[in-house]
């Protein structure tokens, strides 16, 4: 089935339009309170304009963090500017990206991503500073031929089927070289075509997809900026197209951060900037970098509050496999012209003011996308509010190699948290900002660190590596 670019602006017109294209079924996708998309799906005969105002029950205890098992009744209220013909159903369906309600008030649900970031965006607007935030991720991910993995209390490993590289038949991609490569050596840019024009046929406009420096099937797209929601909807959307393109071809689509050793991980690199009426605020025409006053405080916002953000922009694990020295991952904090070890990269390439923007770099697609943007915007205002100088506070800029430097040089340069673990203690010491405006709430805060310890920290903690099989049988 072709996805088309309808793009659903009343029920008048959905209704003809499953007239039109014979639609049977219309599928619910919800995100949860860690970031994961769900659904539900509904014969397209029982649509009426009730879905749209009351919307669908469902039991949101089952989901963790979301609701507890006495109070778990919730509703899916589908947003019909989001919605798209499915690509990927072998039956006609329409899916819907739904906001989750209170099931007997149907007021918004405090804990619905969604509603988090139009609430950031809300108090934005409220502050006076802006009316605007655009976005600008980069997806990165690999696409490999098969994935094992075993696991008991006799056997713990994995192993990984590369589609292509040195590790896939000796010919190929070299490990770290696959930076814009060209077929055959890129085995999967037919993949990345299928997935960039069903995205483009369901109204999601993309900027370019290409081979990323891993040589294993890493790969790239980027899409054009987007307001906040909008943005979190179609961050949404990117990887259940990916993942469905690679996997009715036979293959993984992971965008896990760090699933090679030694080879480049995943980030989510987020591209941000403020505009009020229409005007640009992060230009100037005299600043460093063409940067205003205005994105300098936000910029020293961000860094000022990075140990806490990366608690929610990089919550797993393995996001901190990917923050080593090494790669282009940053691993500490500060701000640079172009430089893609900083924490936060202004790009050179972007240079008129409408353009102008900052890139934070070390977020992964582990992250819930929505409150992932939310708190970055909450950061960046805090920084303005408060009129934060990024000099000052130590953040740069450097427009150096920083490894280059000597040691008593680099210990001025604050670190970014090297585990979860340490992001999480930052999260709880540190989280005042998102508080402002009733954005987060400080029980929302502590149920995601709750959250993060006993389903993340602890497994992994816990369980013995396989190299400490190595390091250790023979002592």
């Amino acid at each position: 089935m072709t996805g088309g670019r309808t793009i659903f602006s009343s029920i008048t017109k959905l209704k003809a339009e499953i007239k039109k294209q014979d639609i049977r079924l219309i599928d619910l996708k919800f995100t949860d309170f860690l970031g994961k998309w769900h659904h539900l799906t509904v014969p397209a005969r029982s649509m009426d304009k009730n879905l749209f105002t009351d919307g669908l029950g469902f039991d949101g205890s089952n989901f963790a963090g979301l609701k507890t098992i006495e109070l778990g009744d919730l509703s899916l209220v589908p947003d019909i500017s989001t919605g798209f013909i499915d690509p990927f159903s072998d039956v006609p369906t329409v899916s819907f990206i739904c906001s989750i309600v209170e099931a007997d008030s149907k007021n918004p649900f405090p804990r619905d991503p969604r509603y988090i970031a139009e609430k950031s965006v809300a108090y934005m607007r409220k502050t006076g500073i802006a009316d605007l935030s655009m976005w600008g991720p980069e997806f990165e991910y690999y696409i490999f031929d098969e994935v094992f993995v075993s696991m008991s209390h006799m056997n713990f490993g994995y192993e990984i089927i590369p589609c292509e590289g040195e590790d896939a038949g000796g010919f190929g991609l070299k490990t770290k070289g696959g930076y814009h490569a060209i077929p055959p050596e890129d085995a999967v840019s037919d993949i990345r075509d299928r997935t960039i024009t069903l995205l483009e046929d369901s109204g999601i406009p993309v900027n370019y997809h290409h081979h990323e420096v891993g040589g294993h099937g890493q790969v790239e797209i980027e899409l054009k900026f987007a307001p906040m929601k909008r943005m979190g909807d179609i961050g949404m959307m990117v990887k259940y197209f990916s993942r469905m393109a690679a996997h009715t071809e036979g293959k993984i689509a992971t965008y896990m951060p760090k699933p090679l050793h030694d080879e480049a991980g995943n980030g989510l690199h987020f591209h941000q900037h403020l505009f009020k009426k229409n005007r640009p605020l992060f230009y100037s025409k005299k600043g460093y970098a063409g940067l205003s006053k205005l994105a300098l405080h936000y910029i020293a916002g961000l860094l000022a509050h990075a140990p806490a953000l990366l608690a929610i922009t990089n919550p797993s694990t393995n996001s901190y496999k990917r923050l080593v020295p090494g790669f282009e991952a940053p691993v500490n904090s500060f701000f640079s012209l172009g430089n893609r070890s900083a924490a936060i990269r202004i790009p050179k390439y972007a240079s008129k003011p409408e353009t102008k923007r900052i890139e934070f770099r070390p977020p992964d697609a582990t992250c819930n996308i929505y409150l992932a943007m939310a708190a970055q915007l909450m950061a960046g205002l805090d920084g303005i509010r408060k009129k934060m100088d990024p000099g000052k506070l130590g953040f740069g800029p450097f427009d150096m190699n920083v490894f280059s430097l000597s040691e008593e040089e680099r210990c001025r340069i604050k670190p970014l948290p090297a585990t979860l673990s340490k992001a999480l203690d930052a999260l709880a010491d540190d989280h005042d900002f998102l508080l402002e405006g009733g954005v987060f709430d400080k029980t929302m805060i502590e149920d995601w660190i709750a959250l993060k310890t006993e389903k993340d920290v602890l497994p992994v903690r816990n369980r013995t590596h396989p190299l400490e099989v190595q390091f250790y049988l023979d002592c």
